[in-house]
């Protein structure tokens, strides 16, 4: 038995403990802030609001119910799901709003009522998203990504034309569909893989299935009861979770890492995964010569957006509101040029805006609304108080049109969350929100490498790595890291 160290606990670090721990390994997962979840933390007010800080969006299913089986443990055991109906709503304008249903039948009437003849062009957009979705899914994001040869497999080179990893998804869409109307229903996925759609390959149209044929769920309670149910797993197993213990360097001798310290008190372990980001590992926790990759390295790379967020307490009810609202009543791609070309605060942004408590009465006190706003903007910008307030502003006055009742003068409760609080509260680098982008050129063997290559017992897992950004990919990543520690373990 080896003992473990784990920096952080979001879903890829209760991931890999999990693994470990269930391997047998003496695992201790440490923690720099007052609870587990990392940016899917959660928080409670004195008067009874509990706001999700970070994910909001439950799509494929399928990842958190093979996380939960592995261990033998039935997903509806650890809490319950809802399955949302409409799954959320797209407002384009005064009036103009499309709620987009949950049901196939409904769906696919929604299509052919806003452009004759779409209809058919979805079920095979679908038949396509369907296939790189299972080929995804099954094939290539449980691979480590560390050499070509991981993909040289006669399944994946005969379906690689059907894959299309060398495609634009922006053209691939516009292939299937011309009604601006839904151009933006299938492009806004990749806002999830941080990138412009004409710089996304085809591949993640997968991200349509997973969206509207898996459907969108809500776990009862929030993100922070799968974060509840995750942590359950690892330590019923043996693993050690330290709250509010920042690791402050990793100690190597002769390219092995030997220990971490914590308070300024060295740790003994075997093996290290790095769940935190990539980035303040390499250069706060590790001297120069033993990085992966130099400052210029990341400088370098896409990232995806940061995010200004606003968690409010509304004293009434919205009865116009449901529970996730996309505001398209603006430009995409000029919000998406002020994020990844011309990196600014956004002239006329989109935005989302999230209403749980239209489905969990517990996230909010009685009469009440829980109501979560986000905007998408590009890292690394000044953020000051009187850039926030501006925005909330202009987001909140386009959200009072589209419910047509005042929000503003109803809230109790507001707190706001930018680019320094990613930077101070998860060490994120230029206080991005997602991680990489999901761009050809930062794709499989091309993302930051799971492995430190100059010594034999670190590993990186997380956003900033494969299989990419979002929850599930997280939770992957937590059990890919952890199957690569085991083989050097065993292989001693």
């Amino acid at each position: 038995m080896s003992k473990i160290a784990i920096i952080g606990s979001g879903f890829s670090g209760l991931s890999a403990a999990s693994y470990l721990a269930e391997a047998g390994h003496e695992v201790h997962v440490f923690e720099k802030n007052e609870s587990t979840g990392g940016r899917a933390r959660q928080f409670t007010t004195p008067s009874g609001y509990v706001f999700d800080m970070g994910p909001s969006w439950y799509w494929m299913p399928d990842v958190f119910e093979k996380f939960f089986s592995d261990f033998g443990v039935d997903i509806s055991d650890a809490y319950t799901l809802m399955k949302l109906d409409p799954a959320f709503d797209i407002v384009f304008g005064d009036k103009d709003v499309m709620q987009v249903p949950s049901d196939d039948t409904a769906l696919s009437a929604l299509f052919e009522s806003i452009e004759p003849g779409s209809a058919r062009k979805l079920e095979a957009f679908m038949k396509e998203a369907k296939y790189k979705y299972d080929t995804g899914m099954n094939d290539l994001v449980y691979k480590p990504g560390l050499s070509l040869r991981e993909f040289v497999d006669m399944r994946l080179l005969k379906g690689v034309t059907r894959l299309q990893v060398f495609s634009s998804f922006s053209k691939h869409v516009r292939k299937y569909f011309s009604h601006p109307k839904l151009i933006a229903l299938m492009e806004f996925p990749v806002l999830f893989l941080g990138a412009m759609p004409k710089d996304t390959p085809a591949l993640y149209s997968l991200m349509n299935y997973a969206g509207l044929k898996l459907g969108t769920w809500y776990p009862m309670g929030g993100f922070g009861a799968v974060i509840r149910a995750m942590e359950d797993v690892a330590t019923s197993r043996g693993a050690t979770i330290h709250l509010n213990s920042e690791v402050e360097s990793i100690c190597t001798e002769k390219h092995l890492v030997n220990g971490i310290v914590v308070h300024g008190e060295h740790l003994h372990f075997d093996g290290v995964i790095a769940s935190a980001d990539y980035h303040h590992v390499e250069e706060k926790l590790l001297p120069q010569a033993l990085r992966n990759y130099t400052e210029a390295y990341w400088d370098k790379k896409t990232f995806a957006p940061s995010s200004l967020i606003f968690y409010l307490g509304i004293n009434k009810k919205l009865s116009s509101l449901h529970h996730h609202t996309l505001f398209f009543d603006h430009d995409l791609e000029q919000h998406a040029i002020e994020i990844y070309k011309q990196p600014k605060w956004p002239s006329k942004p989109l935005f989302y805006a999230c209403c749980p408590s239209k489905t969990d009465p517990g996230v909010a006190p009685e009469g009440h609304e829980n109501l979560f706003l986000l905007m998408p903007l590009a890292p690394g910008l000044e953020d000051t108080d009187e850039l926030r307030e501006k925005y909330f502003s202009i987001m909140m006055e386009r959200l009072e049109a589209h419910v047509g009742e005042s929000i503003t003068s109803h809230i109790d409760y507001k707190r706001s969350y930018c680019v320094r609080d990613f930077k101070a509260d998860y060490h994120a680098y230029k206080g991005n929100a997602y991680g990489l982008a999901n761009t050809l050129p930062q794709t499989a063997i091309l993302k930051p490498s799971i492995r430190n290559k100059k010594i034999r017992n670190l590993f990186y897992t997380g956003q900033l790595t494969v299989p990419g950004p979002g929850v599930p990919p997280s939770i992957i990543s937590g059990n890919v890291a952890s199957q690569q520690l085991q083989n050097y373990l065993n292989d001693l």
